[in-house]
């Protein structure tokens, strides 16, 4: 059901949507063809935990496979009804849940077994009609390197490439930082956030992020990510590899 990112008229870019599978870009009218943002930039992060939950459906198997069957005529009273699906609450292994909000930030996490949930803060960035455009992941890493934090930020596929993403912070001068790689729901910069970002982020108000759409290579669409709640948030994470 994919529908290509369509940048609309000059000067606003009302019509972005994401999806799953590629159909021909329609350069007419595309306002019946909206569909529903919100959901529609979830599904950016549904791709995030599908490696891990293969990992564990496949380690699953496994396990069934080599438990051994017990003996027939072994069944005891204490056993019957073992077989019943008694039910389970909250999340399953492998999916992914809010966990809280903090401040414009949702801690969203992917349920482990045996371990700390991994979790990232994440949040919608959308242009000034109010339609969501891209989405931003953070969450921090192991101590010991130049980065103390990834930052993943997806944006539409008809994004300029070559003129990559900008971010200020609170005014200060930007940084650029190059697209990594393109999947079916948009293109992604993966960003490493040294700990003068962090301290900017947990003191400053806002941030700014720039893409150019590439049908418009002389428009530069900028989108307000919040800082409000960013400081508890991030305080909160656990360290995770992105």
């Amino acid at each position: 059901m994919f529908n290509s990112a369509h940048f609309g008229k000059k000067g606003s870019i009302p019509g972005l949507v994401f999806g799953f599978i590629l159909t021909p870009l329609n350069c007419g009218d595309t306002r019946n063809k909206k569909l529903n943002l919100l959901d529609e930039a979830f599904m950016i992060r549904k791709l995030v935990p599908f490696t891990m939950v293969a990992a564990l459906l496949c380690g699953t198997a496994i396990a069934q496979e080599t438990t051994e069957a017990p003996e027939a005529g072994t069944e005891t009273e204490a056993e019957v009804g073992s077989d019943l699906d008694l039910g389970q609450s909250g999340p399953r292994v492998g999916e992914q849940y809010v966990k809280e909000q903090s401040g414009d930030w949702n801690i969203s996490c992917i349920k482990a077994e045996g371990a700390e949930d991994p979790c990232a803060m994440v949040q919608i960035l959308s242009n000034q009609q109010g339609d969501p455009i891209a989405e931003v992941s953070i969450g921090k890493l192991p101590e010991g390197g130049a980065a103390v934090a990834w930052a993943n930020v997806v944006v539409p596929l008809e994004t300029l490439l070559q003129a990559q993403l900008a971010m200020s912070i609170d005014g200060a001068p930007r940084k650029l930082y190059n697209y990594h790689h393109c999947v079916p729901v948009g293109c992604v910069a993966q960003l490493g956030l040294t700990q003068g970002d962090i301290d900017a982020m947990k003191s400053g108000s806002k941030a700014v992020l720039s893409l150019v759409p590439a049908r418009l290579p002389d428009q530069i669409l900028n989108m307000d990510m919040s800082l409000g709640g960013f400081t508890s948030g991030y305080d909160g994470l656990n360290v995770s590899v992105n």
